[in-house]
C-alpha cells in the first residue's frame, strides 16, 4: 500500500515538473507582427484574439514627451517619411500612416501612445513594455502606466540595463528582465550582475539557449525567456528546456503548438 501512495506522489511530480516545463507563455511580439502591422493597436487586439498570454510593445519618447509605441528610432521603415522621434512632436508622428505598410486594410493605422495599448489588455493578460529608447522614457512610462490602473498587468524590459534596473526600482512587485542579444564565455557573470540588481531575470535570443544556459539560469533562480521564434518544432524544444515564455511573431501559430498554459511564476 505504501509503494502505492509513493508511486502516486512520484507520478504527481513528475507531471507537474513536466507541465512546468512544457508550458511556456505565449508573447506576441510587437503584437500580432506577423499579420497586422508592428506595435499598433491593431496588432495588439490581434493578438488578444488569437489568445496570446502577453502583447510585448517597444516604446520611445517623443520630443513633446509623450510615450510613443514603435520599434525604430526613425519611422522611415514602417511609414515610408524619415521622422526621429525623439526630435519629433506626438501631433506630427500621429499624422503618419502605420499600417499600409503591412496591408492596405491597414491603412490609417497611428503610431499609438502607450496608454492606448494599455487600454487594449484584458483582464489576466500582461503587457510587456521594452523601453527602447533608454533610461530617458522611464519616468514618463511611469506616469502612463501608473494613471492607467493596470499596473499589475505590466512586464518591463530592456537592452538598456540602467533603464530596466531603474524600471525595476520604480515598480519592484513587476517582473522586469534584462534583453541579451549574444553571449560571452562569462556570462555568469552578467547573470550574475542581473540578480544583485534584484531583475527577475534575463530575455534571451532563443539561439543562444542550451542546456547549460538554462541550468545556469535555475541555479542562480532567474527566469530565463526567449524571443523571436516562428518556428514550432524550436519552440517546443525550448519549452522542453523550460524557457518561461516564448515571444514570437505569430502568437496563433505557438499558441496552437503549445496548447497548454501556465503562469508567469511568482518569488
Amino acid at each position: 500500500m505504501k509503494v502505492h501512495y509513493i508511486l502516486i506522489i512520484v507520478l504527481t511530480l513528475v507531471q507537474t515538473i513536466s507541465a512546468q516545463t512544457i508550458n511556456p507563455l505565449i508573447i506576441a511580439h510587437r503584437g500580432a507582427s506577423g499579420d497586422a502591422p508592428e506595435n499598433t493597436v491593431a496588432s495588439a487586439n490581434l493578438a488578444w484574439e488569437y489568445n496570446a498570454d502577453a502583447v510585448e510593445i517597444d516604446i520611445y519618447l517623443s520630443k513633446d514627451q509623450k510615450v510613443m509605441v514603435h520599434h525604430d528610432a526613425s519611422t522611415k521603415r514602417i511609414c515610408n517619411k524619415d521622422l526621429i522621434i525623439k526630435k519629433t512632436g506626438s501631433k506630427q508622428l500621429r499624422k503618419l500612416d502605420a499600417g499600409s505598410f503591412k496591408d492596405d486594410k491597414y491603412s490609417g493605422e497611428k503610431i499609438p501612445f502607450l496608454s492606448e495599448v494599455i487600454e487594449t489588455v484584458p483582464v489576466g493578460k500582461k503587457l510587456v513594455v521594452e523601453i527602447k529608447s533608454g533610461i530617458n522614457v522611464v519616468d514618463q512610462m511611469a506616469k502612463v502606466i501608473e494613471a492607467s490602473g493596470k499596473l499589475d498587468q505590466m512586464i518591463f524590459i530592456s537592452f538598456h540595463f540602467d533603464a530596466i534596473v531603474k524600471a525595476k526600482q520604480l515598480f519592484p512587485n513587476n517582473k522586469s528582465f534584462f534583453l541579451i542579444h549574444s553571449l560571452s564565455d562569462d556570462y555568469a557573470n552578467l547573470f550574475q550582475k542581473v540578480k544583485d540588481n534584484k531583475l527577475d531575470g534575463v530575455d534571451l535570443n532563443y539561439k543562444l539557449i542550451d542546456e547549460t544556459v538554462m541550468q545556469t539560469a535555475q541555479n542562480m533562480d532567474l527566469e530565463l525567456h526567449c524571443y523571436t521564434v516562428n518556428d514550432a518544432a524550436i519552440a517546443k524544444d525550448l519549452a522542453k528546456l523550460g524557457v518561461h515564455s516564448i515571444t514570437t511573431d505569430f502568437p496563433k501559430k505557438m499558441t496552437q503548438a503549445i496548447a497548454m498554459k501556465s503562469e508567469f511564476s511568482t518569488k
